[in-house]
């Protein structure tokens, strides 16, 4: 019951903050068209310029929000973006569901193996992303054993920088549940004549559902959002919403389209992480 309350704030303060970020990039985008009206009229009149803006705005959201979604998801950006995520998101489940289930519960250096796997997170993304350039580069160690396949600039040197940086995230979330896994609970599936693998499947990763979902929507969620690494490892050609919020408000100017696609990187990141919360529910509906 704690968790499962746990968790219901968790998600309620993800769409508490949601709403947040939408309400902000709606009012940027105000100010951002109201300005130079703002800086000629008399002060008496911003205050009824920018009701009307937001009264005038808020009759269409929904029919320009609803063509401009399906304009985006159906371009390779938005599908690129997604795509990398989720495959990101399983690499660093299979990674970090075995590796912290051995912290957890076999390790006697528990703390410091915990360490190693947090350190990374101490090195700035920038560094760690110079980094993997200078292993997939042309010139790179990986290229020259495998004789120049070209793994820089691409989607997998996108997915290797996003697993390494956001992989001790899911292994920390893994961590914290597993070690509230009372070792009885094994013992007893195999007294019952359980195998260990038997044990494992049917005991102990139905009771870290939680932990694998908090580690997943952490994941999905920081590399749907990422910018410093698909900029880097990804290139030019290799863009994602992240890069193309920033193409649109730095290069072009045009906040509307940024705003645009920030919003719809916040409704498909809740939308994901509400599928992650169903899917934990229907493995282990005491979760």
């Amino acid at each position: 019951a704690h968790e499962k309350q746990a968790r219901s704030s968790f998600y309620g303060m993800m769409v508490v903050e949601g709403v947040i970020a939408m309400v902000w990039a709606a009012a940027g985008l105000a100010i951002y068209n109201l300005f130079p009206q703002m800086m000629a009229d008399n002060p008496t009149n911003v205050l009824s310029e920018i009701t009307k803006y937001f009264l005038g705005s808020w009759v269409g959201a929904v029919t320009v929000i609803s063509v401009i979604i399906l304009a985006i998801t159906s371009g390779d950006t938005a599908m690129r973006s997604l795509r990398l995520s989720l495959l990101s998101t399983a690499v660093c489940a299979l990674l970090g569901f075995p590796t912290a289930y051995y912290i957890a519960k076999h390790s006697r250096h528990k703390g410091m193996m915990m360490a190693l796997a947090v350190f990374p997170m101490f090195t700035s993304p920038v560094i760690r992303s110079f980094s993997w350039m200078v292993i997939l580069g042309k010139k790179g160690i990986v290229n020259r054993a495998l004789v120049s396949l070209g793994l820089l600039y691409n989607e997998f040197s996108m997915t290797v920088g996003f697993v390494q940086l956001f992989l001790p995230l899911m292994i920390l979330s893994l961590i914290g549940v597993m070690d509230h896994i009372p070792d009885d609970l094994s013992e007893a599936a195999g007294s019952l004549g359980a195998t260990k693998l038997g044990a494992f499947f049917h005991v102990v990763f139905p009771l870290s559902i939680s932990g694998l979902v908090t580690g997943s929507v952490l994941v999905f969620t920081g590399c749907m959002t990422a910018y410093t690494t698909p900029q880097l490892l990804g290139g030019t050609d290799t863009r994602v919403l992240a890069t193309m919020i920033y193409q649109y408000a730095m290069s072009l100017r045009d906040w509307a389209q940024a705003s645009v696609v920030a919003v719809v990187m916040i409704v498909v990141t809740m939308i994901i992480s509400g599928v992650f919360n169903a899917l934990s529910r229907k493995i282990n509906p005491m979760a």
